[in-house]
């Protein structure tokens, strides 16, 4: 039985069937997903090879690494094949590259699109479980001066106090603000409530020369420009 066990593991696998060695060979970016992950999980079981494990496990996310990456430790644990360290292995590397996406999005320095905005933004607060609100502070230029988090809360809602960030605008020197939220339910369609917000922020900015460039909802990789579709 152990023979039998052995050669599910990766290096006994035919040549080119072992990512390994195919990702010394060609570099990593030929290799499939399910490959990537087979290589963190070493070895599979008599039932099926680490390739065909992490085949199923990304099938269970829809194929999104982002969504295998919001999963914990114990959550990979129930599957078959899974133990602890393979779950941690899973979860150190997908959490490595969020923080390498983090650093590059840090080069931001000028906002000159809503993708712009969306590319600095989704490393905080797309993959969120709950709600947050972050305003992006820009100066004349559109470069940027300053984000923070001004509120979090729960999946329904956040409330924003629209005096701390005009307060913060005018410390700053800012001239513009970038608005941003995400929806932790996935959807892009943006609430009353959100419309509401915006137009009470607008409204205010403008009584000190400071302007509402837009307002991001951010989703599952996806975002809503308001400047974008002409609702702001």
């Amino acid at each position: 039985m152990q023979d039998k066990l052995a050669s599910f593991s990766i290096k006994n696998w035919a040549d080119d069937d072992r990512p390994r060695e195919k990702l010394v060979q060609k570099g990593s970016s030929v290799l499939s997903d399910a490959e990537l992950i087979a290589i963190l999980i070493g070895s599979g079981s008599r039932e099926e090879s680490a390739v065909e494990l992490a085949k199923r496990i990304l099938a269970s996310v829809d194929h999104n690494l982002n969504e295998l990456g919001k999963l914990s430790v114990n959550q990979l644990m129930r599957f078959k094949g899974i133990g602890e360290a393979k779950a941690v292995s899973i979860a150190a590397a997908l959490e490595v590259g969020r923080r390498r996406r983090t650093e590059d999005t840090a080069k931001i320095t000028k906002i000159k699109s809503s993708y712009d905005a969306y590319e600095l933004l989704y490393p905080l607060i797309g993959e969120l479980p709950h709600e947050e609100f972050w305003i992006v502070y820009l100066n004349n230029s559109n470069k940027v001066l300053h984000k923070c988090q001004l509120s979090k809360g729960g999946i329904t809602g956040t409330l924003v106090d629209v005096r701390l960030v005009l307060k913060l605008a005018l410390e700053l020197g800012a001239v513009g603000l970038i608005l941003a939220h995400n929806h932790p339910s996935g959807t892009l369609r943006p609430s009353e409530a959100d419309k509401q917000l915006t137009n009470k922020l607008k409204i205010a900015s403008e009584s000190l020369d400071i302007k509402i460039l837009d307002h991001l909802i951010l989703a599952r990789q996806d975002y809503l420009s308001f400047a974008d579709k002409g609702i702001l």
